[in-house]
């Protein structure tokens, strides 16, 4: 019997998904990784020209992604992972068989996560692109598999605790 959780932390580009992943994955002692890590260099040149990935973009980084997955469940290992995860058909494919697996969506307006952008430096992914994100975007719904937490109206630390107390509950 399988006791692992893995988390896929997910929203816009600019909503805090790494730093809220961190943090989760430090409280609980689970294993970490960054979803942007596994885009191709194309994948990287692309968005930092400017140019919205499209799902054949996407394919393969899913792909690793769903291998990260996997891996922390052979092992029986619990995880938390970063993953845009925009849209409906890429958070089926993630969760797919997978039912150790939870969805913590970081929820803003656009406004808001614009102004979040002006202020990030040095990240490959230009705030230009932010309203493709937001048109790609398919939010998800309530499930028992899905946790919605609207950032605008939480701080940092309420965030993750909101997020450790469902996957308590969830898991």
């Amino acid at each position: 019997m399988r006791t692992c959780c893995v988390l896929v932390v997910m929203g816009v580009s600019g909503c805090g998904k790494t730093t809220v992943a961190r943090r989760i994955a430090t409280q609980l002692g689970w294993a970490f990784q960054e979803g942007d890590a596994f885009h191709s260099a194309a994948n990287i040149a692309k968005m930092h020209a400017g140019t919205p990935l499209t799902d054949v973009d996407r394919t393969p980084w899913l792909a690793t992604i769903e291998g990260w997955i996997d891996q922390c469940r052979g092992a029986d290992r619990s995880g938390v992972i970063t993953c845009s995860a925009l849209k409906n058909s890429y958070r089926a494919q993630l969760l797919q068989g997978r039912a150790e697996v939870r969805l913590l969506y970081l929820r803003a307006s656009e406004a808001f996560i614009a102004a979040r952008l002006r202020q990030r430096v040095g990240h490959f992914m230009p705030a230009a692109l932010l309203h493709s994100q937001f048109t790609a975007l398919e939010e998800p719904g309530r499930a028992a598999a899905v946790c919605v937490v609207d950032i605008e109206q939480h701080a940092l630390d309420q965030i993750v605790a909101q997020a450790v107390v469902w996957i308590g509950r969830s898991a």
